[in-house]
């Protein structure tokens, strides 16, 4: 008998990545606004999140479970996972280098926790 515990696609998980997408990309515009100089803050402050968002919502697997299946640009699934972890854990850069290194470690070990639990996307990625 072979059992499976499937977390990343269940209700609770998917909450939990919506939130830490969210996160990401407020982390990426807290960065742009504390570490840009002046005239180029408030074009970095639009630019980069939504060149982030945009990356994140467009290079997509086929038949991803975690979303409606479509895939706008089709992408490998190692180089899905490589742009996730960039994203996730360039959060957590950001928020280092823009001087909130406490709450920087709190989303790392948060980061870290989420795909130690979504392992099963994870082989996903990797075997598409």
């Amino acid at each position: 008998m072979n059992v499976t515990l499937a977390l990343a696609n269940n209700d609770a998980m998917l909450a939990v990545r919506f939130l830490l997408e969210l996160v990401s990309l407020a982390c990426v515009t807290l960065w742009a606004w504390r570490r840009v100089p002046s005239p180029w803050r408030w074009a970095a402050v639009v630019v980069l999140p939504v060149a982030v968002g945009w990356s994140w919502g467009t290079l997509t697997v086929p038949d991803d479970p975690s979303r409606s299946g479509e895939s706008d640009i089709h992408t490998p699934g190692p180089v899905r996972l490589l742009l996730e972890l960039a994203v996730f854990f360039g959060a957590v850069a950001a928020l280092h280098f823009a001087g909130l290194r406490r709450t920087a470690r709190w989303l790392l070990g948060v980061m870290v926790a989420y795909q130690i639990l979504a392992y099963d996307r994870v082989g996903w990625l990797l075997s598409h």
